[in-house]
């Protein structure tokens, strides 16, 4: 039972789709699914814009963001407050852009004022030598935190900057309304709030973003998303796509449909406030104690008086539920019970109970049910 932050639980009929005889990537047939799948992927994203699928990771998908639209040289912003962000800021060191890094303590929000006075202050900067671009992650995997990202693009907007978006554990999870909040560049991937395995990656393109692709000069081949572009027009793919992932996709996108934007958004919410309930009543200190700044998808929580790794464990032994580990610095500190994708409450509450049975066995002072009951009555509560 896979209760972490990726990859998530996959529905029966996406199985099923996933295990049909390939096709002909070439062929009509083919090309129909192909405009069914871009059509749900832009109602998903709330956005008229073009979106390319690729195959790749997240991470290839905001590389391919990156290399399509900066040159060697480019000033840019990356934010920073998880180990996501850091790895946008690795990336832009590696391809030699000129990261200038804004930051918050991994934990802790963004500060949206922070961005908007150093954009300002780059306003006075001749305009070949101003910031061209602000990377930035929505929901920090690592650490469970959301970012404001409506108001960190608008000051974006208003410095006339790119925006490049890490929305992997937020689209699907979230709002993410990429024409409302004018987001030129929006990446994501499969195996997270899509309820699909690893093996896809999916970007909106702006007008702005395109502009910006006609100038610049970092080296791209196979991510040469111009190729994607021109392809996507006529319902085909520039390289041998994962034909069953798009299976797959396709019914993911039509059970996401059936339920609706503002109620697979409303599940989330609801599924993140039972877990947080929860840890409370079970006296597990969360590692992001605001609710106003907590990821829909992930909850990390910061055990006292028992191990995370103990707990994980005895999870993983004695009840087959996995939990997420901590990175780096919160390795062994902190455990990441996620809750996006194809989750339901059935599924808060079994964690819960295990969790509950593994806090005694490990020899923790637990109140039987406590947790249960406090998820129980957050579910209750949006009933009535």
């Amino acid at each position: 039972m896979l209760m972490i932050p990726g990859p998530t639980p996959v529905p029966e009929s996406v199985l099923s789709a996933l295990s049909r005889h390939p096709i002909g990537h070439r062929s009509a047939d083919f090309s129909q699914i192909l405009a069914q799948v871009f059509t749900d992927l832009r109602w998903l994203h709330q956005t008229s814009h073009d979106l390319l699928v690729l195959c790749a990771s997240g991470t290839g998908t905001m590389e391919a963001g990156i290399i399509n639209c900066l040159s060697p040289g480019d000033r840019v912003v990356v934010c920073t407050n998880g180990k996501f962000g850091e790895r946008w800021a690795e990336m832009c060191d590696a391809f030699g852009l000129k990261a200038e890094r804004i930051s918050a303590p991994w934990g802790e929000a963004l500060n949206p004022e922070l961005l908007r006075a150093h954009l300002e202050a780059d306003s006075q900067t001749p305009a070949n030598q101003k910031i061209k671009a602000v990377i930035l992650t929505h929901s920090e995997t690592s650490t469970g935190v959301i970012n404001d990202l409506e108001t960190l693009s608008r000051h974006i907007k208003a410095h006339g900057a790119l925006s490049i978006v890490d929305a992997v554990t937020s689209l699907g999870a979230t709002q993410v309304p990429v024409d409302a909040w004018g987001l030129d560049i929006v990446a994501s991937a499969s195996q997270k709030g899509y309820m699909m395995p690893p093996g896809l990656g999916f970007i909106t393109m702006s007008p702005k973003a395109w502009d910006a692709y006609k100038t610049a000069k970092l080296p791209k081949f196979y991510l040469d998303l111009g190729k994607y572009r021109a392809d996507a027009a006529q319902n085909t793919t520039p390289f041998t796509p994962a034909i069953n992932l798009i299976f797959g996709l396709q019914a993911a996108l039509t059970m996401m449909r059936e339920e609706g934007l503002d109620q697979i958004f409303a599940r989330h919410a609801r599924l993140k406030a039972a877990t947080r309930a929860a840890m409370r009543a079970l006296d597990l200190p969360l590692y992001v104690e605001d609710d106003a700044i907590a990821s829909p998808a992930i909850t990390a929580v910061m055990p006292q008086g028992v191990g995370a790794e103990q707990l994980r464990a005895h999870l993983k032994q004695w009840f087959d539920i996995a939990l997420a580990g901590g990175q780096d610095d919160l390795e062994g500190k902190i455990f990441r019970l996620g809750h996006l994708g194809f989750v339901s409450e059935r599924d808060i509450l079994t964690a819960i109970a295990a969790l509950e049975a593994s806090l005694s066995k490990l020899g923790h002072s637990v109140k039987p049910g406590a947790g249960i009951t406090a998820a129980a009555q957050i579910f209750l509560h949006s009933l009535s």
